[in-house]
């Protein structure tokens, strides 16, 4: 899988970068098929404490998902997308199958 983090509006570091691509190898696990994976995280202008934006665009044999969640913290927006990706990811593969 071809996986690419951008950060935006802020320099992400080391461990979160390692963080993002832990939790995409076992999205990868879950969803077998899954070709590439695009993650930005961005810092929103506001200071609120919600500031926090994970997008993840997973592209799986033709067809692409899409998760946005946005948190206090970067790692817990991370989660979420990835936990809303894992329902879609059962969706997809159960419309597959014709179930």
């Amino acid at each position: 899988m071809n996986i690419q983090i951008h950060s935006v509006r802020f320099d992400a570091d080391k461990k979160l970068i390692d963080f993002v691509h832990q939790k995409l190898e076992k999205l990868a696990q879950f969803g077998e098929d899954i070709v590439n994976a695009e993650v930005y995280l961005r810092l929103d202008k506001d200071q609120e404490r919600e500031n926090k934006i994970s997008e993840i665009k997973v592209e799986i044999s033709g067809s692409s998902l899409f998760a946005k969640k946005q948190s206090k913290s970067f790692e817990e927006s991370t989660d979420e997308a990835i936990d809303a990706l894992k329902k879609q990811i059962t969706r997809y593969k159960q419309k597959k199958r014709g179930i």
